[in-house]
């Protein structure tokens, strides 16, 4: 370090500290505890609920705002604690793998959190590090950084002393300092995104479906609105019953979607946590099980990069033991090592020299160089790939024929090759040319071999996702043969496709994108052209993830649907992914593959009921409406969706098991949801229009039954002698509870449906070798506790409903049979299905 730079003092620091001058507002991690609360609390669905239910208040039907809101409510705060937990638990774990930063303060280099950094410090800053904040480049070095996440350049843009860095971008060679001045809200990546600065994600295919149906259903829900109060108005409805009416309208709109969406995203990121890989972003749990292509980069993912040198093959005019001092002494002169480097130093012999001039490595390189005023080998040295230094090979040499072949095994092997060469004469490194680094004419002194070996559950991962159909590609930028037999040691197939960049850079467009999904190993390519295999396998309707650790792979992770990251790997990479494999573990994969299926699986079945409840809701209040029988439903049985919905969904969800997504959603919601809407709404109706004409018939005939009467008197407030609306008020309030007796009997039905325990209920599917039984024991639990209620007068007043008597049991027991037996007929014979291809 240079000692001239000696920072802040810690006065300084805490006088800067004490005026807020913090870079704290940049480390937001996902959604803050207000974001969760308000997106819970305050969404449009709420807010509507709490207009309609001020306004009953106002009118004094407290029950009804009470249910009306109290359902909100329920929803709301069963969402925001799950969400809030799940929350806790992963900044913890975000927190813990978080990477700190070099900061210089009172002379003294010292490692902090970003979130410490205050304005005026001094940074550190080397090969793979991110740029966190803005300010210039102090003291002596030389960087080279990557600014194509802020500009989409992908040219390296070299830095001195006084130039300024930006956050957002990346360092990829070089070691140097430089100081903060634009912290937080203030640095440039933040000022960059300020009109985004709220926490937004790219949409999966189920969350662009799940938006599609609400927005359908609420389209629908508001044209019955709009045709229903102006009815109303016409009718000269009273104003409470319009309000009434209104609450239930909304109550159709199936929002509790979203909040179930949100919830399952949240516990099953904690799950995969417990497993060893921390989710950035929740959506990318179901985006998992989307995936259809794996894309892996080969050093530090498919293998450990623990290099070890495996021989060395002299070529030119050392012997193996000059060349080994001369390629140790390289090694040790390197400024900032790696693992090709340290790999060198702990195999060869050696000293440290400080370099006349260096050429870091570079991805876009691959070779790196330095001139060394050695007493004993002084000279240009290079080392790299041997396909790019061949061109700075001196023509007089013809070496490069010798190990052409020597390199073809070695690297068929799976052993990485790099090319030493040097020039003696030479006693700086040339100027840049056009910003881009050149060599002298070099002269080959060895091939240089060293050995990987694959990262632990590699080979699990990659026969899993071989027998989940997923296609799995290399890209590398090493040479293509060494990358293709280290995936045939991972459980590659034998016959694999091969290509190298180059040959990749010569392809049209059209060509490009059929030999990429033909393609398994991709070798020698550029940082540049990792994104562009991702972005051509996008375009083409896959669905990928990229998985990485160097700079190189920050592009392609962040291009593909779902970015994952070692926690080995560099910083800019792990912040841009979606996943990070906590300590390396390709163990994490296959948990989160599943919990991703999992959740398709418990969404899929909570979108049948929702749907369904919505449907069912809307034609009734249609059919009804139509023949002049009332309304079907009063706003405090609109809460009982808390037993129909609520609980089953939020169950079912966390029950599912990891099945393979089926495709077609929603052609399949369609087959399920209308004939079960339908089925449900024809016997719906019958039993309101019986009840609803028995009632009204016996009532204007004064034979009501002593009991009835005065226990419909005393839940309408009417006398049943004297008060010409009551014989109306009666038939409603019976129709509707018989009504919703047996739509809420239903849906406990259709949970053995949809998760049949027995062959018996098959219908919309047939059970598995090892049924769960748990949706059945809820659907049984459920409806008892719905007999209780409904019961118990309190509890019915409660929900809006009068405890049955009379003709209401024996209806229920002669019409839930033909509703169960009806609809399985229509399933097992697919008769909708036939019904519509007739059509």
């Amino acid at each position: 370090m240079d000692t001239t730079l000696a920072g802040l003092s810690q006065s300084e620091v805490q006088e800067r500290q004490a005026q807020g001058e913090t870079n704290a507002a940049s480390f937001r991690a996902g959604r803050s505890v207000w974001d969760i609360v308000r997106a819970n609390l305050f969404n449009l669905f709420s807010n509507t609920l709490y207009t309609i239910g001020f306004a009953l208040i106002a009118l004094g039907q407290y029950y009804d705002a009470l249910t009306s809101v109290g359902l909100a409510l329920v929803n709301a705060l069963i969402g925001t604690v799950q969400e809030l937990r799940a929350k806790r638990q992963l900044d913890r774990i975000s927190l813990l793998t978080r990477s700190a930063v070099t900061v210089v303060r009172a002379g003294v280099e010292q490692q902090i959190d970003p979130a410490e950094i205050v304005r005026g410090d001094l940074l550190c800053v080397t090969a793979g590090d991110q740029i966190l904040v803005d300010g210039p480049m102090v003291g002596a070095g030389q960087l080279e950084l990557d600014e194509s996440l802020l500009t989409g350049e992908p040219d390296l843009v070299r830095k001195h002393a006084g130039d300024r860095l930006r956050s957002g971008s990346f360092c990829v060679t070089g070691t140097a300092y430089y100081r903060a001045e634009l912290v937080g809200n203030a640095s440039y990546a933040n000022q960059l995104t300020s009109t985004v600065r709220t926490f937004q994600l790219s949409r999966t295919p189920l969350q662009r479906q799940v938006a599609l149906v609400v927005r359908l259903v609420t389209f629908v829900v508001a044209m019955m609105s709009g045709v229903i109060l102006l009815q109303a108005l016409v009718e000269d409805f009273p104003f409470v019953r319009i309000v009434q009416i209104s609450a239930v309208l909304s109550g159709q709109i199936p929002y509790g979607l979203f909040f179930l969406i949100a919830l399952t995203y949240a516990v099953g990121a904690a799950r995969i946590a417990r497993e060893g890989g921390l989710v950035q972003h929740v959506n990318a749990v179901e985006s998992l099980s989307h995936v259809d292509v794996l894309c892996m980069d080969k050093t530090g993912t498919l293998t450990a990069n623990r290099l070890q040198l495996h021989a060395l093959h002299p070529l030119g005019p050392l012997d193996e033991a000059a060349v080994g001092v001369a390629l140790g002494s390289f090694a040790r002169s390197a400024g900032t090592g790696n693992a090709t480097s340290s790999a060198l130093e702990a195999a060869l012999p050696g000293s440290a020299y400080t370099p006349v001039a260096t050429i870091p490595f570079a991805s876009a390189r691959k070779w790196s160089a330095m001139a060394l005023d050695a007493p004993e080998q002084p000279g240009v040295y290079a080392l790299g790939a041997a396909e790019r230094l061949t061109p700075y090979l001196d023509a007089a040499t013809d070496a490069h024929a010798t190990f052409t072949q020597q390199a073809a095994a070695w690297a068929d092997a799976g052993l990485r090759v790099l090319l030493f060469a040097y020039n003696p004469a030479a006693r700086t490194l040339p100027d840049a040319a056009n910003g881009n680094p050149t060599l002298p004419p070099l002269t080959p002194l060895a091939l240089v071999a060293l050995a990987d070996e694959l990262r632990p559950q590699v080979r699990e991962v990659i026969a899993a996702s071989r027998e989940l159909g997923i296609d799995l590609k290399v890209i590398s930028g090493d040479n293509p043969h060494t990358v293709a037999a280290l995936a045939r040691q991972a459980g590659f197939p034998e016959d694999l496709h091969l290509i190298s960049g180059p040959e990749l850079k010569e392809l049209s467009p059209a060509d490009f994108a059929q030999t990429v999904v033909a393609t398994s190993i991709f070798g020698r390519v550029a940082p540049e052209q990792k994104e562009q295999i991702v972005a051509a396998l996008c375009s083409q309707g896959r669905y990928v993830a990229m998985l990485g650790d160097g700079v190189n792979d920050a592009l392609a992770l962040k291009r593909a649907q779902v970015g994952i990251a070692m926690e080995s790997g560099s910083s800019v990479t792990r912040n841009v992914a979606d996943m990070v494999l906590l300590r390396d573990s390709f163990a994490a994969l296959l948990p989160a593959i599943a919990e991703g299926r999992r959740i398709i699986a418990g969404l899929s079945m909570a979108l049948y009921l929702f749907l369904t409840r919505a449907v069912t809701s809307m034609l009734i209040i249609i059919a009804v409406s139509m023949i002049g029988l009332g309304f079907p439903y009063e706003p405090a049985q609109v809460a009982l969706t808390l037993f129909t919905v609520g609980l089953p969904t939020l169950l079912l969800a966390r029950w599912a098991r990891p099945e393979p997504p089926e495709p077609g959603l929603l052609r399949r919601l369609f087959y399920f949801v209308i004939p079960a809407a339908s089925v449900t709404t024809a016997f719906g109706v019958a039993v309101y229009t019986f009840f609803y004409t028995l009632i009204l018939t016996t009532a204007n005939n004064f034979t009501l039954p002593p009991r009835a009467a005065d226990r419909w008197e005393a839940y309408t407030g009417l006398d049943y002698r004297i008060d010409a609306g009551f014989s109306e008020a009666a038939a409603t309030i019976v129709a509707q509870t018989a009504l919703s007796s047996f739509v809420s009997l239903a849906a406990f039905g259709l949970i053995l449906f949809i998760v049949p325990p027995h062959p018996f209920f098959a219908g919309w599917t047939t059970p598995g070798p090892h049924p769960d039984r748990r949706p059945a024991m809820l659907a049984l639990a459920l409806a008892l506790i719905y007999l209780f209620v409904v019961r118990v007068p309190t509890l019915a007043s409660y929900f809006g409903l009068v405890t049955p008597g009379g003709p209401e049991p024996l209806m229920l027991l002669l019409t839930l049979p033909l509703w169960f037996f009806t609809l399985r007929t229509i399933w097992r014979a697919k008769l909708f299905e036939r019904l519509l291809d007739a059509g």
